[in-house]
């Protein structure tokens, strides 16, 4: 029997193949470890709000019934913490839905979109998906660089995603930055501000971008809830003028949040108390998790997020792949970045009191031996 050519079957658009798929963070530890602490994916140490669990386990006797398409109630509550308008709100399957619908929307083939060296590496999947080419610019000191992304501008550039606070180093632009940026780009070029870690900051010179987007054309800010709490729940949401929502909204899914979401994500946004216990757990524990590991002669990339850069020494014996192995081989599930431009770092979540104590001192034995 004759095997069946490529042409016998369906075949992938060209470029499909050539997408490097993305690898979320591990969530177990090798075979015969007891406890174990997932810092891999950034998830909330505290767990969701409590109010959530409520909203969501309310609706379980209704799971027959399809929800709201438009998210109207989530889009509301949204809309009232943030003092915005829900008509420029649309919610999304987290905030990668998001991403992912304005590069189908607003990227062609051989359009150009531009992306930093570190940034998040779904970024690139979804511009590459489009049939459109990701342009990557150089950081400075593992920050976004604006005179790098200016220069990488040509006339095929469509859109610029940007990450403020970055995944995977922790820092970020300084808002005069991000004006200045958004100043420089053709009025056709659209600027995303991934904000995904904007609760988590806590300086004077930081905005996730609502100013920019209610006062320009060509910005939009995405956010998520799955940094405070409900990252099972996929809930994402983005900002921006009328004329992007128009558009996104003809291109999304009809019911792409799911009811259960939907209300866990009311609950949990007006349950400011949790919100600010997290940010509180974080602001401490950042502190000291970056405090004890530069103690121990690691450099810590400064971070304004949920989590730390960890970089490791040249030598074999104590590498991030070596201290991965040594950590998961004790219940700690750290991150490795070699994908992202870190072939000799770790990004560690903050985590529970216990986990990050015990990561410290797992790391100090290590480190000695």
């Amino acid at each position: 029997m004759n095997q069946p050519s490529d042409q016998a079957r369906p075949t992938p658009r060209a470029g499909i193949m050539d997408i490097e798929a993305y690898v979320p963070g591990r969530s177990t530890a090798p075979a015969g470890v007891a406890s174990i602490h997932k810092l891999s994916s950034n998830e909330n140490p505290l767990g969701p709000s409590p109010k959530a669990i409520e909203a969501a386990r309310d609706v379980a006797a209704k799971l027959d019934i399809y929800p709201d398409g438009t998210a109207k109630r989530l889009r509301e509550a949204i809309a009232e913490v943030h003092g915005l308008n829900p008509a420029n709100i649309v919610c999304s399957n987290g905030s990668d839905e998001i991403l992912g619908l304005l590069a189908q929307t607003y990227l062609a083939p051989g359009d150009e979109a531009v992306i930093t060296e570190h940034g998040f590496m779904v970024y690139k999947i979804y511009i590459q998906s489009a049939g459109a080419v990701p342009v990557s610019v150089k950081e400075t000191n593992e920050r976004a660089d604006v005179d790098a992304i200016l220069a990488a501008v040509t006339p095929r550039t469509r859109i610029i995603f940007l990450a403020n606070p970055n995944n995977p180093t922790g820092t970020y632009l300084p808002f005069q930055e991000v004006r200045r940026l958004h100043a420089g780009l053709p009025r056709n070029v659209l600027l995303v501000l991934d904000g995904a870690y904007a609760e988590y900051v806590r300086r004077n010179d930081y905005e996730a971008g609502v100013e920019l987007v209610a006062g320009a054309e060509n910005v939009v800010m995405t956010r998520t809830f799955s940094k405070l709490g409900l990252g099972g729940a996929r809930i994402g949401w983005m900002y921006a003028p009328m004329h992007i929502i128009d558009a996104i909204n003809r291109v999304r899914g009809p019911f792409n949040v799911n009811a259960t979401a939907i209300e866990a994500g009311i609950a949990a946004i007006r349950d400011r108390a949790h919100v600010e216990r997290s940010v509180a757990h974080n602001e401490t524990w950042l502190q000291w998790v970056s405090e004890e590991l530069t103690k121990l002669g690691l450099r810590v990339t400064p971070s304004v997020g949920n989590f730390v850069l960890i970089h490791f020494p040249e030598d074999q014996k104590h590498s991030a792949a070596a201290a991965d192995d040594y950590l998961s081989a004790r219940g700690y599930i750290l991150r490795r970045v070699s994908g992202y431009g870190f072939p000799n770092a770790l990004r560690m979540s903050i985590g529970t009191e216990e986990a990050n104590r015990g990561v410290v001192a797992a790391l100090t034995t290590f480190l000695k031996s």
